[in-house]
């Protein structure tokens, strides 16, 4: 067990912004540097984690998943997920990348859902204490070139309860997002997404090399 805890780094942004592709490049990164870390998702990241992710995502048929219900399965995965996966990799002195974590859920679910940020708030107290990712990487992009991007990766498979919003809704989530970045800016980088894939990776880098975690 290492005496110095891991680094934790999310990434966020809208559906079609490119979350998956540069968590993948920067665990590619990592791994030429010899940076043990593991790559994980909100809601999601461990088997049971996962069974949640389904019905959160899953359009059900013949019964809607009302936005409070939404939420506090959002919370019940990351529960387990911070308490399975995240708190233990983290002491052990790995990495940890995560594909969204709680920006998502006042982004989601309190922008674009319209949910109480207070309750928000409250659950966030109850489940993440005092738990921060070291650095958030948000991806930003305008909606509609964003969404069209998505429809084309998403072209012939059905869309999950989110892809299935309409723009307003993640004008709502992007604005939310924004606002986020400016009250954090020591925390939350942002990262024009409408760049090259390869653009993106090399300033995703750049941010870590200013901190001085690699080199």
């Amino acid at each position: 067990m290492s005496t110095v805890p891991g680094r934790f780094l999310t990434i966020e942004g809208i559906e079609g912004v490119g979350k998956s592709t540069q968590v993948a490049r920067l665990s590619a990164r990592l791994n030429e540097r010899g940076i043990a870390h593991v790559v994980t998702r909100e809601p999601g990241g461990t088997p049971l984690a996962e069974r949640i992710r389904e019905i959160v995502l899953e359009n059900a048929r013949g019964e809607s998943l009302p936005p409070t219900a939404e939420l506090l399965l959002m919370f019940a995965a990351r529960a387990v997920h911070l308490n399975n996966l995240v708190e233990p990799t983290l002491r052990a002195g790995r990495w940890v990348v995560c594909d969204r974590f709680i920006d998502a859920t006042y982004a989601y679910q309190g922008g674009g859902r319209r949910l109480n940020v207070e309750h928000i708030r409250q659950l966030e107290t109850m489940v993440v204490g005092a738990r921060r990712p070291d650095l958030t990487v948000l991806l930003d992009a305008p909606v509609e070139q964003a969404l069209e991007r998505a429809r084309q990766r998403n072209a012939g498979t059905a869309a999950d309860r989110f892809e299935s919003e309409r723009a307003e809704f993640f004008e709502r989530v992007r604005d939310t997002y924004r606002a986020r970045a400016a009250a954090e800016p020591g925390r939350i980088a942002v990262v024009d997404a409408s760049q090259s894939i390869d653009r993106v990776a090399l300033q995703i880098l750049g941010l870590l090399e200013a901190r001085s975690w690699i080199s």
